[in-house]
């Protein structure tokens, strides 16, 4: 009963940190979209997975961070309930 709580509970996060991820990349698209509350929140919440990953690619004019997070995220998503 537990891990399949553990597992529910673990997937409802991964699906929402998702979410956040690709509405960070539409926001990214419009001209001052953290402006409110809901821009400033997204970035805020995004900004500390991909801060890292940006600092590891090199530099072009294209960000490839969200890419990279998102299949880190489902590695790791994967890894955690493999063990669950």
């Amino acid at each position: 009963m537990t891990s399949l709580f553990a597992k529910n509970f673990l997937n409802i996060l991964f699906n929402v940190f998702y979410i956040l991820l690709f509405a960070r990349v539409i926001l990214s698209w419009i001209p001052k979209a953290a402006d409110n509350f809901l821009g400033v929140f997204i970035f805020e919440v995004t900004e500390p997975i991909l801060a890292p990953i940006r600092r590891l690619l090199p530099q072009s004019g294209l960000d490839f961070s969200p890419i990279i997070a998102f299949i880190a995220l489902q590695l790791i998503q994967s890894l955690i309930e493999k063990y669950l």
